[in-house]
């Protein structure tokens, strides 16, 4: 646990004005709708104060956590007893000159397609609803049809844990079916440049309605929920197909533990029926992992990521429930 003075506010909120959270609620920004209290959430707007922010931690050797929109995490019943960096709309920036789109990691990637497909601009189709924020589909590599971000990315400019600013071209960020550099090297995205190719705009919005339409009558929407639960493994992907399709085949749609049930719109989604805890979505996850590997041999991957109080990030299928809960 971090202990913050009132300096420590103090100075923090020189840093960061009007972005300074104290005892914030995690389920009211959770997209799971879970979590306990985090003592310290801090909301930058611009590259400056990502900086700043970097540079007072480093100087005094203090761990702190960085997030987006939560699209793909699950915060501990617990709360979270480091700072918290979040990345949000505050920095949201969109420039396009041509066919290059230059724009702040906290833009909302569903109004980031919006503009690209005005712009005349294709290649962002598969993203138009994906729900999060740019920073996370590129430390993710995310996308949809089996596309990632990363094969439309020019630059990415990033903040080390120094607070020193870097600029990574798409080969640096080392993008591979989701997966990227900033999943492992703890550097804060900023800015991200793009280039697209010219097309039709109204074929371009056409396939963007019908992607979105597949989605709403496909996915939940209702009911919260971080988005697809595992990754697609190629070769399971080959044999036996996606793994919505195979825990569907087991039979485990609707499968539930407390209040986290498997979707029955489509079961590699894990919801909140109203009253789930990290621990109930941890242990589906544990008994899906188990189900797939009996039947198929293959262990699925997660991509939704458990967020401990200490600020460490696991996987969600490797959570260790020996280890028991710390408060604090």
């Amino acid at each position: 646990m971090v202990r913050l003075t009132d300096a420590d506010y103090q100075a923090l909120g020189r840093i960061c004005p009007y972005g300074l959270l104290r005892n914030a609620d995690l389920s009211k920004i959770s997209r799971w709708r879970i979590g306990g209290k985090a003592d310290l959430i801090l909301q930058p707007s611009s590259l400056e104060q990502i900086v700043a922010l970097r540079i007072w931690f480093h100087e005094r050797n203090m761990p702190h956590v960085v997030i987006g929109a939560t699209s793909n995490l699950l915060f501990a019943d617990e709360g979270l007893h480091v700072p918290c960096i979040q990345i949000t709309g505050r920095m949201s920036n969109i420039e396009i000159q041509g066919n290059v789109v230059k724009a702040q990691s906290g833009t909302w990637v569903p109004g980031l397609a919006r503009r690209i497909m005005k712009a005349g601009l294709t290649g962002a189709e598969h993203i138009c609803g994906i729900p999060g924020t740019l920073g996370g589909l590129i430390c993710m590599n995310g996308g949809s049809l089996r596309k990632g971000i990363g094969s439309s990315v020019l630059s990415v400019e990033c903040v080390d844990a120094n607070g020193g600013i870097l600029n990574r071209t798409a080969e640096q960020c080392d993008f591979a079916y989701r997966r990227s550099i900033y999943q492992e090297n703890g550097e804060v995205i900023s800015t991200v440049v793009l280039q697209f190719d010219r097309g039709n705009r109204t074929l371009i919005r056409r396939e963007m309605l019908e992607i979105l339409s597949i989605r709403r009558h496909k996915f939940p929407r209702k009911e919260p929920n971080c988005g697809s639960v595992f990754k697609s493994n190629p070769a399971m992907y080959s044999k036996f197909g996606p793994p919505g399709a195979v825990i569907e085949s087991l039979g485990l749609k609707g499968e539930c533990s407390g209040g986290a049930q498997v979707s029955t719109y489509h079961a590699n989604f894990i919801v909140n029926t109203g009253s789930a805890t990290s621990r109930d979505v941890l242990a589906l996850v544990r008994r899906l992992s188990e189900k797939v590997k009996d039947k198929t041999g293959f262990c699925l991957e997660a991509e939704a990521l458990y967020l401990a109080p200490s600020g460490n990030l696991v996987p969600a299928d490797r959570f260790d429930f020996s280890d028991p809960p710390s408060i604090n």
